[in-house]
C-alpha cells in the first residue's frame, strides 16, 4: 500500500487492525505513526492507550496477548512495535527470541476491534518468503516508505511552506534540496526556519535560501569549476582552501569534481542527440535542476578537454591513494594545470574559447 493511500483511509476513519510500515524514509514513517496515534487517541488518552514493544526484547506472542487484552479506561489502544526480528530479511541474524509466528497468524483470523498493531520495521525491505509478510501483503496492510526523489522533495517542501501560509518559490525549493540532500528531518527544519524568517504571507526566494543555508560540498565544487572556466585561479584556490578548512578530504573533492565533469560530458553527448532536459534528467537519474546547472557549465568546455581532465583526475586519484603524491598539493597542481590549459587554449584562439566556452553567466 502506498503511504498516501493509507493516510487517506485513516483520515476517513477506516483504520485497519494491523499496519506494517517499512522503508528508508524514517521521517515520513514517524509522521505516519504520529497521525495514526492522533486519529485513534485523544491527547488525554495517550498515556493509557499507547503501548510500545520491541521484538528484540519481547516475543511476538506476548504482543498478541496485549492486543487481545481489553484497553484500560480508554476505548481503543495502539500497540507500536519496533521490529528488526520478525518481518525483515535480516530477522534470523538479529533475533534472540523464538517468535511464535503462528500465534499472530491465528490472531489475524479475528483481530481485536479495540486494538491496532503498528509494526515499525527497521529495514529497507521485508522478507516476502515469511508467512507473516505474505499474509499482511495479501490483506494490503504493508505501508512502504521509500525515499522521495529530489523532485518530490522539492514539491513536499513547497507544500510544507504553504501549510504555514508562506510561498516557497520552485527555484528556492530546488536549491534547498540540492544543498541539504534527501534527509527529510533536516529539510523540514530548514523549511520551518525559512518560514519563520519570511513571516506569515511572505515569499521565500532563491536568494533567501542562498543567504540562510550553508552551501553543500557539491555546490562549492560547481563554483570551483566555474572559477576555473573563468580563469579565476585566485577564486579557485580560495574555494579549495575553504573546503580543506572544513575538513573535506582531497580524495573526496577530486571524486566530486570527476562526477561533475562526467555529468557534463554525458550532457554534451545527450545534447548532441537532441535530448530534452527532462529526458536527460531521466537518463542520468538526476533532478532537472541539477541537469540545468550542469548543462550551463558544460557549454564552457570542449568535449575533448573534459575527457582529458577526467583522465588526469583518474591518474591523480590512483597516485593519491597509493601515496605517490601528497593529496592536498596534488589536487592544487591539478587545478593549476586546468587553468594553464584554459589560458593556452584562449591564447591560441585569441579569446576565451577553445577549452573554455565564450559564454559567461
Amino acid at each position: 500500500m502506498q503511504a498516501r493511500d493509507a493516510m487517506k483511509e485513516i483520515r476517513a476513519g477506516r483504520i485497519a487492525p494491523v499496519y506494517a510500515a517499512f522503508g528508508k524514509d524514517r521521517y515520513r514513517m514517524g509522521q505516519f505513526a504520529a497521525m495514526l496515534t492522533d486519529k485513534l487517541l485523544a491527547p488525554e488518552e495517550k498515556e493509557l492507550g499507547m503501548v510500545r514493544f520491541d521484538t528484540s526484547e519481547t516475543a511476538l506472542e506476548e504482543i498478541v496477548a496485549e492486543a487481545e487484552t481489553l484497553p484500560f479506561f480508554v476505548p481503543r489502544k495502539l500497540i507500536v512495535v519496533r521490529d528488526s526480528a520478525v518481518l525483515c530479511a535480516a530477522a534470523k541474524e538479529n533475533g534472540k527470541l523464538d517468535h511464535k509466528v503462528e500465534r499472530f497468524l491465528s490472531y489475524m483470523e479475528q483481530p481485536s476491534e479495540t486494538s491496532v498493531i503498528l509494526f515499525l520495521v527497521q529495514a529497507d525491505k521485508l522478507d516476502e518468503r515469511r508467512k507473516i509478510v505474505k499474509l499482511l501483503k495479501e490483506r494490503n496492510l504493508i505501508v512502504a516508505f521509500p525515499e522521495l526523489t529530489e523532485g518530490e522533495l522539492a514539491t513536499w517542501a513547497v507544500r510544507r511552506a504553504l501549510d504555514q501560509k508562506r510561498t516557497l518559490d520552485e527555484d528556492a525549493a530546488q536549491l534547498l534540496v540540492a544543498r541539504l540532500g534527501t534527509g527529510m528531518q533536516l529539510l523540514a527544519q530548514e523549511v520551518d526556519k525559512l518560514c519563520l524568517y519570511a513571516g506569515e504571507g511572505g515569499v521565500i526566494a532563491k536568494e533567501d535560501v542562498s543567504r540562510q543555508t550553508a552551501a553543500s560540498v557539491e555546490e562549492d565544487v560547481f563554483a570551483l569549476i566555474d572559477a576555473i572556466a573563468e580563469l579565476r585561479m585566485d577564486r579557485t584556490l580560495g574555494l579549495y582552501r575553504e573546503l580543506l578548512l572544513r575538513k573535506e578530504e582531497p580524495i573526496r573533492i577530486a571524486a566530486l569534481i570527476a562526477r561533475q565533469l562526467r555529468i557534463m560530458l554525458q550532457i554534451k553527448e545527450l545534447e548532441r542527440h537532441r535530448y530534452s532536459p527532462q529526458q536527460m534528467a531521466g537518463q542520468l537519474g538526476l533532478h532537472p535542476y541539477a541537469v540545468k546547472l550542469a548543462a550551463e557549465k558544460a557549454r564552457r568546455f570542449e568535449t575533448a578537454v573534459l575527457g582529458k581532465h577526467l583522465a588526469a583526475l583518474a591518474d591523480l586519484d590512483f597516485k593519491m591513494k597509493t601515496g605517490q603524491v601528497e593529496k592536498e598539493l596534488g589536487l592544487q597542481l591539478f587545478f593549476l594545470s586546468m587553468g594553464a590549459d584554459a589560458v593556452a587554449a584562449g591564447s591560441a584562439s585569441g579569446s576565451l574559447s577553445g577549452s573554455v566556452g565564450s559564454r559567461r553567466e
